[in-house]
């Protein structure tokens, strides 16, 4: 399970870096996020802390947070916001009338690549 999430968050964030490179900035955003979270995802597998059936963007986040980060320490502290505030841009670029602009997408894009890398050189140990 880990493997199959880690290698769709790793094509996430390849589709999220064309995208914003070809100036889809609200699709980038939706993809950097997706990377994110399917990283999260594989994290809390490789600690066999996730169950396929429960799995929530809520869920995922909060779990992250509190096993990955607080209570084993697995984690740096400062990747505790990132999956919400990656979310908010997602949620702005999917269901608001503006669009994601490219600053936004680009802070978007550096944080997503930044968690995926990270998760990926822990699983990957």
């Amino acid at each position: 399970m880990k493997n199959e999430f880690l290698a769709k968050a790793k094509e996430n964030i390849v589709v999220a870096t064309w995208a914003y490179e070809n100036g889809h900035y609200n699709a980038s955003a939706n993809r950097g996020y997706y990377a994110a979270f399917q990283a999260a995802i594989a994290a809390l597998a490789n600690a066999g802390i996730i169950n396929l059936h429960r799995i929530s963007h809520s869920g995922v986040q909060s779990l992250f947070a509190t096993e990955l980060i607080r209570r084993r320490k697995i984690y740096p502290t400062h990747l505790k916001s990132y999956l919400a505030d990656l979310q908010r841009i997602r949620d702005d670029a999917d269901y608001e009338l503006k669009s994601v602009s490219k600053k936004k997408c680009a802070t978007q894009l550096k944080q997503a690549k930044e968690f995926v890398e990270i998760i990926t050189k822990e699983i990957e140990k």
